[in-house]
């Protein structure tokens, strides 16, 4: 673990630092965290809703981390739980089917503000989200966060290679969609 980040959670175990030190944690990783979560729930308000229930549980949970792990693993793991969770509720609501779900977050590509990128990044954007949730959240960490499978394997708590067998099936996938679409 980096030496920063040991400070950092020596000094969130002390009464008189604890709240400067979850300031500092905060400022290094909740950009990195916003936009992991943005990647899998596209919308904005509901990415600033899943961060905030991130960082409610990382504040009640910073006594226990082990340190086994890298804290930003750790972090990226609590923020990937949030975005199942949302996004498994947000599927079993009686009111809203899963092809309802995929068309809104269709849609929110398209008005979103934020993905003013050129056409084919609307369509990657879309065939990312054809992906199911796992394939997607693989692909986002490895393509976009361009993180090691190790450190997926940790976060996600799964095989390297089921993880390289998910993310080539997603880039296959993807690539369907850009060719045939």
């Amino acid at each position: 673990m980096e030496t920063e980040d040991k400070e950092l959670l020596a000094n969130f175990r002390k009464p008189e630092s604890r709240d400067s030190a979850f300031n500092q944690i905060l400022g290094k990783y909740q950009k990195r965290i916003y936009w992991h979560i943005r990647k899998m729930v596209i919308d904005h308000d509901d990415t600033d809703d899943i961060l905030q229930n991130t960082f409610i549980k990382v504040w009640k949970g910073l006594d226990n981390f082990r340190e086994d792990a890298q804290l930003y693993t750790w972090l990226y793991r609590i923020a990937t739980n949030e975005c199942l969770t949302f996004l498994t509720k947000k599927k079993n609501s009686n009111t809203i089917s899963i092809n309802d779900v995929e068309y809104g977050l269709h849609e929110k590509i398209d008005s979103e503000k934020n993905y003013t990128g050129e056409q084919i990044q609307r369509k990657l954007q879309k065939a990312i989200l054809t992906l199911p949730e796992k394939q997607r959240l693989v692909f986002n960490m490895k393509y976009f966060d361009g993180m090691k499978y190790e450190e997926m394997s940790a976060v996600l708590d799964t095989s390297v290679g089921a993880l390289k067998a998910s993310y080539h099936h997603a880039v296959k996938k993807i690539e369907d969609f850009i060719t045939k679409g």
